[in-house]
């Protein structure tokens, strides 16, 4: 059984999802050529970058928009300005600017590597499941992606009092949060990952400014996201786990533990945005047969 473990030391973002997949092995052309079936092309670049955090040569993924190329400091989050320094100040390197669903700026001390304060219309649930669905993708890749954004636009519905149906999506519908969370999907596919097991999440501590104000670390919709999910406890000032990072997670991860008995086949490293004085602000990945 080829398992994939997510060693959260550092919380998870969705731009550190794919960096820690690109790192093990998984395939950028490939990960471009899928992403295009989307049909939003024109609207992203994106770039992958090896750099060092605290002494671990990492993959840096950032999804830079097209529109904002010349005015972002992509610091870049995900999805989330996106699962992405969402404009949080994701103190993890993952600068996610949540919004999902509404905007909010997560100041996600998550620095999720992508520090996109996105302009972009907002997207509606529904605009979401047709663009995933008309895509063309397997059953495998299309159903991960759908599940994930219901995750967060349930959380979100619930945390803003809305119906799922009426959640618009401002930072999870934002193109990086889209990219990061298909794009996990297709690289999971291409790994032949048959199960997915994970380390306790570790959420920050602190607080966090967002379009709705100062809120208290965890976000509301990511804790509401990792309902019955096993927290861990950190030290760490700032937003260490985003929503997008945190869906991904509830709803692939079919069991959280510390590492399981495997043979080691690959090893990637996905560097958030942030850098902290002793902490290495990477999620690792670690991929065998069980």
């Amino acid at each position: 059984m080829r398992t994939l473990y997510f060693d959260c030391f550092s919380g998870i973002s969705g731009d550190m999802v794919i960096g820690a997949l690109i790192d093990a092995g998984g395939d950028p052309v490939h990960l471009e050529t899928e992403l295009k079936k989307l049909n939003m092309e024109n609207e992203y670049e994106l770039t992958f970058n090896k750099v060092v955090k605290n002494g671990i040569t990492s993959t840096k993924f950032d999804v830079l928009l097209t529109s904002d190329v010349h005015s972002h400091d992509h610091g870049h989050s995900h999805d989330h300005s996106h699962d992405h320094e969402h404009s949080h100040d994701h103190d993890h390197e993952h600068s996610h600017s949540h919004d999902h669903g509404h905007s909010h700026d997560h100041g996600h001390e998550h620095s999720d590597n992508h520090h996109h304060t996105h302009n972009h219309d907002h997207r509606s649930y529904k605009k979401i499941v047709e663009l995933i669905q008309s895509a063309g993708y397997s059953n495998r890749v299309e159903g991960h992606a759908l599940s994930i954004f219901k995750k967060i636009g349930q959380a979100e519905g619930k945390i803003h009092g809305v119906a799922l149906e009426d959640v618009h999506f401002h930072e999870v519908g934002a193109v990086d949060s889209i990219i990061d969370i298909v794009g996990a999907a297709i690289l999971l596919e291409q790994l032949q990952i048959d199960r997915i097991k994970s380390s306790a999440i570790p959420v920050g501590s602190g607080k966090i400014h967002i379009d709705h104000g100062i809120y208290p670390v965890p976000a509301p919709a990511t804790l509401e996201i990792l309902l019955g999910i096993p927290i861990a406890e950190s030290q760490v000032k700032g937003e260490l786990a985003t929503p997008t990072g945190a869906a991904i997670v509830a709803v692939l991860v079919e069991a959280f533990c510390t590492l399981p008995a495997m043979k080691v086949q690959s090893i990637g490293y996905g560097a958030g945005t942030k850098t902290f004085p002793k902490h290495p602000n990477v999620l690792r990945v670690i991929i065998g047969e069980e």
